[in-house]
């Protein structure tokens, strides 16, 4: 964090100072990290003391403190500790984060949002803008009231972009995301049915996506899909400039001449009003093509020369787990694990990876339940059991009982694929010992909290590389 009197940290959250004097407080510097979990503590660290459904932030302060934290933000006094005390711990961390901005007016913070694919597109962003300049990124998935104060607090004086990933469960949640990091430059990748359980509707999920681009200055940048018909329509609602990516022929920074290898992995002409570059990347799946493009907008609208650009986008690898992350296993079995997050886009662009991956071998998937996806559950599961049997895939194991519409589906449409369908992931990894043989390409995709990414953990593990 930017280097902070204490006592300046209680005169911006609002905060009253506890266990300190007004002396000590200005001698107090916070300069380390700012934290929510004691575990992650460290030298000049402030430790926020949330209050969580199963367990009280507070009771864990005196174990920050004792590993290097000089304070604690809290909402009451804790006895011999160092506190700022605060009505609320929250408002306080966003008051927080927005003064680490506002006291850095050099950076350039780029907000990214989307129904799926945010945190692949984060991660590329922060390995290309990295290439020109210090850039702070969120670790893994920090998309939330709580990971965006925590990306915005590592914001260090030397910082020159800062990557905010918003993620959104209903209406005004990226809109106050924004308040804390207000962006300069916004990515809008995609509204699909991630979340259509909670949001109600597609519809909804727009409105909510478009929160973004609303939020941005008339000096600012709106990155907006062209592919996306809900996504181009956001260009209504900014004051920004709008720059159009996608594969469609008015979008300004456009891709032509898509291909996969053998691998999976995509190349293209990146087409912009700078010139072309081909670009072949490292990254799996004709997905990252379109999250590949916004990140070349960014990158060209903060200043990057088109070839670096182009350089940079190739040589980047993953960076956050289970997300396309490929296994080739001594054996000859390739295991791709996709299952931190699954909606019925990102279940389609996942199977048409793996049957490219797939040619001349026998393709697996083994899909889990998508979540959070409300009244639209059924309809949605029966559609990616029919885009399975449309792929070809060989063996297709459905994992749980919700995803049953996708086994009953996919037996529907025909064709060569055989459906097999499992209560639980131990049956399934039953099953996939007995007969996952040499050769074979293995997928493994389903909602976090189905639990897959542990089973295609367990078929990766103990062999090789992670590519």
């Amino acid at each position: 964090m930017i280097p902070t009197p204490l006592a300046e940290v209680a005169v911006l959250t609002g905060g009253r100072l506890a266990g300190v004097t007004e002396d000590e407080a200005r001698a107090l510097l916070v300069d380390g990290p700012v934290v929510t979990d004691s575990r992650e503590a460290g030298p000049g660290g402030l430790y926020v003391a949330r209050v969580g459904e199963h367990a009280d932030g507070h009771d864990y302060a005196a174990a920050a403190l004792r590993d290097g934290c000089v304070a604690a933000l809290t909402t009451r006094p804790l006895e011999g500790l160092p506190c700022v005390v605060v009505a609320d711990t929250q408002d306080a961390f966003a008051a927080l984060a927005r003064s680490v901005v506002d006291r850095s007016p050099g950076l350039a913070v780029v907000g990214v949002t989307g129904s799926s694919g945010k945190t692949s597109t984060k991660d590329l962003l922060g390995e290309v803008l990295g290439t020109a300049g210090a850039t702070i990124a969120p670790v893994g998935s920090y998309n939330s009231e709580v990971g965006v104060p925590l990306t915005v607090c590592r914001v260090a004086p030397d910082t020159r972009f800062l990557v905010v990933e918003m993620g959104a469960r209903g209406a005004g949640h990226i809109a106050y995301l924004a308040t804390m990091a207000p962006p300069r430059v916004g990515v809008v990748l995609n509204v699909g049915t991630a979340h259509v359980g909670e949001f109600g509707s597609r519809e909804a999920i727009a409105r909510a996506k478009s929160e973004l681009p609303a939020a941005l200055p008339a000096d600012g940048l709106a990155v907006l899909n062209a592919d996306d018909p809900a996504v181009r329509a956001m260009a209504e609602v900014t004051p920004a400039r709008v720059v159009l990516v996608g594969e469609a022929e008015d979008a300004q920074v456009r891709a032509t001449d898509v291909a996969l290898d053998a691998a999976g992995r995509p190349s293209f002409v990146l087409r912009t009003p700078d010139g072309s570059a081909e670009v072949t990347m490292g990254l799996v799946g004709r997905h990252h093509v379109g999250n590949a493009l916004a990140v070349a907008a960014v990158a060209l609208e903060l200043g990057l020369a088109l070839p670096d650009v182009a350089e940079a986008l190739a040589a980047a690898r993953p960076r956050s787990r289970w997300r396309m992350e490929v296994t080739e296993r001594r054996d000859g079995v390739t295991v791709v694990n996709d299952a931190y997050n699954a909606n019925a886009d990102s279940m389609r662009a996942a199977l048409a990876t793996l049957e490219r991956m797939g040619e001349g071998r026998r393709t697996w998937a083994v899909l889990g339940t998508m979540l959070e996806l409300g009244e639209e559950s059924d309809a949605l599961h029966a559609e990616v059991g029919t885009e399975a049997a449309a792929r070809g895939v060989d063996e297709l194991v459905v994992v749980g009982a919700a995803a049953r519409p996708l086994a009953d589906a996919a037996r529907a449409a025909g064709g060569e694929t055989r459906v097999r369908h499992v209560e639980d992931a131990d049956a399934a990894e039953t099953l996939l010992r007995a007969e996952l043989r040499a050769g074979d390409v293995a997928l493994f995709k389903s909602s976090r909290d189905a639990g897959l990414r542990w089973l295609g953990d367990r078929f990766a593990s103990t062999e090789e590389q992670t590519t």
